[in-house]
């Protein structure tokens, strides 16, 4: 059954005129460029530099890479991250990537291509998987280490499991930090801004001997309270501050036919957990309720959020001339424990008095791992032949161990005693063998393909320590095992129009292990077997008007058998893993950059994605508080059939422009803009009218000054400039709760290079 549309009027303008402006970018820099050769200036034009990647593990030209990808330079990370927004300000800045989470800055839940998992169990798998410095971070509490002193990071979309880590179907999510050198260097960034927001973040390095060099990075954030809590003796008076800080340290030895990077760094986060609103949505509709303000709440619960990480890695290269041997060690650990009100309100429907609107029963529930481990170690040898034939092949190991806490408390009772404690325990491991190769078919044409085989094993047992009232009766353990292997494979080719375009074509297999869950509070332990995903993917990738431009198009297919989904709350109160039998996704996919003037730097990316649950017998329970649901539904349950995956928007748009001008001699104003455009969303696996969130348009400013050659910079910025309020996720098994986008932010900003 088809949703009605509720999208109002005015974001199907801003579709339009996104989808404009698009087609219009082109023209616009054409005409610019066609301006300047008039004028006889062409050759003093500003040009884009290249931009080299490492997404075949290699440092290459991205225009000569057969696979989609966008990147993020030091500079743009800096200005999206400069209201002290944690990593979440990447979603919609890049074609088809969006990112949610229900636990605040703790846990981010990555989508591409539509594809993702919004399981909120701290031990969820995710289809994309996140690389930080070459080590793959598996726990969705890993993910959200901040974002500093990074040098840049690709975006890879689409099955990258041949050389990539594990659990790589939907893509990579890749970061770089900037790494130490002989040269003495380093900056310091300081920003100030509304409810008292403090942003630190700074780095020095340099030469320690001739073979040694080192750089520390540092990073320091916080903020008030921003939301208010009106409930007259609540446990807590306030909510959304935050304290965040997270250090790096790197040593970097270069000898004779040898290099070695070694790396600590550690995450601290002290704040409030994700906040949720009771009855937030108006009945029959996906808008706000009369009255709502995002600046008040009423709540009796308990709300932190509490999370510390570290962990180390070893990067070591050996050349031997024609070949290279790389060795990747990694480690891993984390604690944290996140409690929070997720009724959204007050009291219950059973008491004299409760609120906001109608709340059938108490919900108040924390999540925490106590202990974690993971460890990895890669091997890969790389060839560094003259002829027409290069191949790389390696083996990989993954083991992680960890403890999960689940429990219950009585916001009704004085002091908010505890009344249920899950547990679950988990041990992976995984390795793999893997080889690619490429190979010079003809001075235009090049062709590659690659291939991994893995084996991955999981044990997994649960334990109810403490029965919450209602629920599961204290007894475990219950154990499960889930022991497969998988072969992922790649293909593709690369041909050489003329020196400035090129044109390619990808297929490519991608799998994700069997997932378990075991939330025993209120159920059993589920399994999801595994998935598995053929990709299909053509595209241009050209060089525009004299390097003044550059552009990336695609247009890509895949079918997922099996896809691993998560059935999240509903009337049962339950978090079921489930696999649909088939689900589809096609769409396309666009990067532009140009310089429309030698002073005017645009870019933008835009991507459609349709994607659709193919299972005619698959049935989700619904919501338990009272949402309008859409679907055919039998004994209560939701057919969703045709349904598109959840969180996953059929249209994402991102525009930046910098314009500059000089000042003097040595100075420069600029004003910086940047928009992200991300169109409805499912929240959950059937529809209904109330959760489905609304089309979402958020912008930036900076406006700012920089002297002596760029070393120094004074600026204001903004963040989310427009005030926009937007419900982005719901919880379904109490009442029509939901959470919400960041409020806007000001601020003003100072930094020093040297």
């Amino acid at each position: 059954m088809p949703l009605p549309s509720v999208r109002p009027t005015s974001s199907i303008r801003r579709t339009r005129l996104a989808v404009a402006l698009a087609g219009a970018l082109p023209l616009a820099a054409f005409a610019q460029d066609a301006t300047i050769r008039s004028e006889g200036t062409s050759t003093s034009a500003a040009t884009l530099d290249a931009v080299q990647v490492t997404a075949q593990r290699r440092v290459e030209n991205i225009q000569d890479v057969p696979v989609s990808i966008t990147t993020l330079d030091a500079e743009k990370l800096g200005v999206l991250g400069s209201g002290g927004t944690d990593i979440r300000f990447l979603s919609g800045r890049v074609p088809s990537l969006n990112i949610e989470s229900s636990y605040g800055r703790a846990f981010p839940r990555f989508y591409i291509r539509g594809l993702g998992n919004t399981d909120f169990d701290l031990n969820a798998s995710q289809p994309v998987s996140l690389i930080y410095d070459d080590v793959v971070l598996e726990n969705p509490l890993l993910k959200g280490f901040p974002v500093f002193d990074i040098a840049g990071v690709e975006v890879l979309r689409g099955p990258q499991g041949t050389l990539f880590g594990r659990n790589t179907p939907a893509g990579v999510v890749k970061f770089d930090s900037v790494r130490p050198s002989q040269d003495f260097e380093g900056y310091g960034k300081l920003a100030y801004g509304s409810d008292n927001m403090w942003n630190f973040e700074g780095a020095v390095g340099g030469a320690l001997s001739e073979r040694w060099s080192a750089r520390v990075s540092a990073l320091y954030q916080r903020r008030d309270d921003s939301v208010r809590n009106t409930l007259a003796g609540a446990p807590n008076d306030g909510f959304e501050g935050y304290d965040e800080s997270a250090a790096r340290v790197q040593f970097l030895y270069e000898g004779e036919g040898f290099e070695g990077l070694f790396n600590l760094h550690r995450r601290d986060l002290n704040g409030t957990a994700r906040l949720f609103h009771a009855n937030i949505v108006e009945p029959g509709s996906n808008r706000f309720r009369p009255g709502f303000d995002r600046d008040t709440v009423s709540l009796d619960g308990v709300n932190f959020s509490d999370l510390e990480t570290w962990g180390g890695s070893a990067r070591l290269r050996w050349d031997f001339g024609r070949y290279s041997l790389y060795s990747i060690t990694g480690y891993e650990t984390l604690e944290s424990l996140n409690r929070g009100d997720i009724d959204g309100g007050f009291g219950a429907a059973f008491l004299p008095v409760s609120g906001p609107g109608f709340i059938p029963f108490a919900a108040e529930s924390a999540d925490g791992i106590p202990d974690h481990k993971q460890i990895t170690q890669e091997v890969r040898l790389e060839s560094n032949l003259d002829g027409p034939f290069d191949w790389q092949a390696g083996a990989f190991w993954f083991r992680e161990e960890l403890t999960v806490d689940s429990l219950n408390y009585d916001s009704l009772a004085p002091g908010n005693p505890q009344t249920g404690h899950a547990v679950q325990e988990q041990r992976n491991t995984a390795w793999a063998l893997f080889a690619s190769g490429e190979y010079a078919a003809t001075d235009k044409l090049k062709l590659r393909g690659g291939m991994r085989y893995t084996q991955d094993r999981k044990d997994f047992s649960a334990s109810v320590l403490q029965a919450v009232p209602f629920g599961t009766p204290v007894g475990g353990p219950f154990f499960e095992t889930t022991d497969v292997d998988d072969i992922s494979w790649d293909a593709s080719a690369v041909y050489e129009l003329d020196d400035d375009v090129n044109v390619y074509g990808r297929v490519a297999k991608g799998f994700r292990a069997p997932s378990i869950q075991g939330r025993l509070a209120f159920g059993g332990i589920s399994v999801a077997d595994s998935e598995e995903v053929i990709s299909y993917e053509i595209g241009i990738k050209a060089d525009l008007w004299d390097r003044r431009g550059r552009i990336g198009f695609n247009l890509f297919r895949y079918n997922v058998d099996g896809q691993q989904l998560i059935a999240v709350g509903g009337a049962t109160n339950q978090a079921i893993l489930l696999n649909a039998d088939r689900s589809i996704g096609q769409g396309a996919e666009l990067d532009l950059q140009a310089w429309l003037t030698d002073s005017l730097l645009v870019t933008w990316g835009t991507s459609y994605n349709d994607t659709e649950i193919r299972d005619p017998n698959l049935a989700v329970a619904v919501c338990g508080g009272g949402c309008t649901v859409t679907d055919p539904t039998v004994n209560g349950f939701a057919l969703v059939d045709g349904n598109p995956l959840p969180q996953a928007p059929k249209w994402i748009h991102n525009l930046t422009a910098r314009w500059a001008t000089p000042v003097g001699d040595d100075a420069e104003f600029y004003v910086y803009t940047d928009w992200a455009y991300r169109g409805q969303v499912n929240f959950f696996l059937y529809e209904s009218q109330e959760f489905r969130g609304r089309s979402t348009l958020e912008g930036g400013l900076r406006v700012g000054t920089n002297w002596n050659q760029g070393n120094y910079d004074l600026a204001v910025f903004g963040r989310n400039i427009t005030d926009s309020t937007r419900i982005v996720g719901g919880i379904d098994f109490n009442n029509l709760t939901g959470f919400i986008n960041e409020p806007r932010t000001w601020g003003v900003e100072f930094t020093a290079r040297f």
